[in-house]
C-alpha cells in the first residue's frame, strides 16, 4: 500500500511543533512528512521585538531548521508557497508542487494596514528577521546622522510606533533600554529625542488587567515615551504621520522613523486558495480541520476560533499556536491509524507576560498577576520553554535566555 503523505506548510509555532511531534508519534512506515518553509530557520516572533530595537542580535531569533528535525522522517523543502490546489490536494510552490493525503497549513499571518495610506511605503514593520534588521539599522543610521548635520534635523531622532498592543508595548520597552546606549554611542542629547506611540483604541494593550496596563504605560512614560490613545494614524508620508481623533481634523507628526505594529491578520494564500475567511482567518472545526476539508488543518495565525466565554475569536499567540500543532499532530496520527474519534481543541491558558525590557514586565500567571523583575523572570521562563518543546536541552543551552538575574 502506499504510504500516506502528511505536508505541513510553514515552520512557525505551530507548524515545526506539528513536525516535530509527528516524527516522534509515527514510524516512518506508516506515512511520508514534508515540512515546506521559505527559508531554512525558525524564528521567534516574539522575540523580534528585541532584534528589532537591537537590544538583541538578530542571530539570536532564529535556528536552522535542520537542527531540530529528525532527517530521517521528514524531507525538509525550502520553497515558497504559492497557492493551495485543494480540489487536486496539491500545493503549488515557487519551484514545484508537491500532492498531500494531509494537510497542515501554519504559513503565519501578515501585516494588516487596514488600507491606511503610506503604510507599506514609508513605515517599518516588526515581522521577520530581515525586516527587524532593516528597522534597527535605520535607527542607528538616524542617530548617527544627526550629528553629521551642520544644521542638526531633530525629526531623524523623533520615533512613532503604531499600535500599542504586544508588539507595541514590547518594542517600547526594548527601545527605552536602547535609546540611552545610543545617545551615548553617537553623542546625541538624550533630552531630544522623542518617542509617540499611536493608538486608535482607548486604551493600551486592549483586554488585558487595567492594573497592569497602567503599570506599564507609567514605566514607559517615565522612560520618555508619549502616548496618543484613541487617536488614529490616517496617513503615512515621507516626513511622518497624520493623526486623528474622532472626526477631527488630522494633524501632522514628523518623525525620521515610522514603526507599525497594530495588526495582524492570516495570511493571503488563505484567500487566494478559495477558503472562506475573515481577514484571511479561517473559522475551524473544533478538530482543527477546515469545514468540507477532513484532510486540512489550519493552525496558527491563519485560524479563528472562538472563546465561548466572551464570544470573541482568541487573539493569534504563539502559545495557541504551539498549542494546536500538538494537537493537529494527535490527529494525524489518529487518522492515519483509522481511528475515528479525533480530539477536540481546548485552549490552557497558562498566562501571558508582556515584556517591558530586559528585566521589566508585567504578567498573569497562574492566575496571578506579577510586574517588575519577578514578571520578567517568567518572560524568560516562557521563551525558554518554547524552545525546550520544540528542540529540547539543547537548543535552550544554544539560544535561550539564561541571564535570569
Amino acid at each position: 500500500m502506499r504510504k500516506p503523505k502528511i505536508v505541513i506548510l510553514g515552520a512557525g509555532y505551530g507548524g515545526l511543533l506539528t513536525t516535530v511531534r509527528l516524527q516522534k508519534l509515527i514510524g516512518v512506515n506508516e506515512a511520508d512528512i514534508i515540512l515546506v518553509n521559505k527559508n531554512d530557520y525558525h524564528y521567534e516572533t516574539t522575540w523580534l521585538h528585541e532584534a528589532s530595537a537591537g537590544t538583541l542580535h538578530h542571530d539570536k531569533v532564529r535556528y536552522e531548521i535542520n537542527n531540530v528535525i529528525d532527517r530521517s522522517k521528514v524531507n525538509f523543502v525550502q520553497d515558497t508557497v504559492v497557492e493551495i490546489k485543494k480540489d487536486e490536494k496539491k500545493v503549488i510552490l515557487e519551484k514545484g508542487e508537491v500532492e498531500y493525503d494531509y494537510l497542515v497549513i501554519a504559513l503565519g499571518g501578515e501585516p494588516e494596514t487596514f488600507g491606511i495610506k503610506g503604510l507599506k511605503e514609508y513605515a517599518f514593520g516588526i515581522t521577520s528577521v530581515n525586516s527587524s534588521r532593516q528597522l534597527r539599522e535605520h535607527i542607528e543610521y538616524q542617530f548617527a546622522t544627526y550629528n553629521m548635520e551642520e544644521e542638526k534635523d531633530e525629526t531623524r531622532l523623533s520615533i512613532v510606533v503604531g499600535g500599542a498592543g504586544f508588539t507595541g508595548i514590547e518594542f517600547l520597552g526594548e527601545l527605552t533600554n536602547r535609546i540611552p546606549e545610543l545617545c551615548h554611542e553617537y553623542d546625541v542629547d538624550q533630552g531630544k529625542v522623542k518617542i509617540t506611540c499611536v493608538e486608535a483604541a482607548p486604551m493600551v494593550l486592549p483586554g488585558f488587567d487595567p492594573e497592569l496596563v497602567n503599570y506599564a504605560v507609567s514605566q514607559l512614560q517615565s522612560k520618555g515615551v508619549e502616548f496618543l490613545i484613541g487617536t488614529a494614524i490616517k496617513e503615512a508620508t515621507p516626513d511622518g504621520i497624520l493623526v486623528a481623533k474622532g472626526d477631527e481634523e488630522p494633524w501632522a507628526i514628523k518623525a525620521g522613523t515610522v514603526v507599525w505594529a497594530a495588526g495582524v491578520r492570516g495570511n493571503s494564500i488563505i484567500e487566494k486558495s478559495g477558503f472562506e475567511a475573515m481577514r484571511g482567518r479561517v473559522k475551524v472545526q473544533p478538530d482543527l480541520r477546515v469545514p468540507g476539508f477532513d484532510d486540512v488543518f489550519i493552525i496558527g495565525d491563519s485560524s479563528l476560533i472562538i472563546n465561548e466565554e466572551i464570544n470573541r475569536p482568541y487573539p493569534p499567540t504563539a502559545q495557541i499556536a504551539m498549542q494546536q500543532g500538538e494537537l493537529t499532530a494527535r490527529n494525524i496520527a489518529a487518522l492515519i491509524r483509522n481511528t475515528p474519534q479525533l480530539e477536540t481543541f481546548k485552549f490552557d491558558n497558562k498566562g501571558t507576560v508582556c515584556s517591558l525590557g530586559e528585566d521589566d514586565a508585567i504578567g498573569v500567571v497562574f492566575g496571578k498577576k506579577i510586574t517588575g523583575s519577578k514578571a520578567a523572570f517568567m518572560k524568560k521562563v516562557v521563551d525558554n520553554r518554547a524552545l525546550y518543546m520544540i528542540g529540547g536541552a539543547g537548543l535552550v543551552m544554544k539560544k535561550g535566555k539564561l541571564n535570569f538575574f
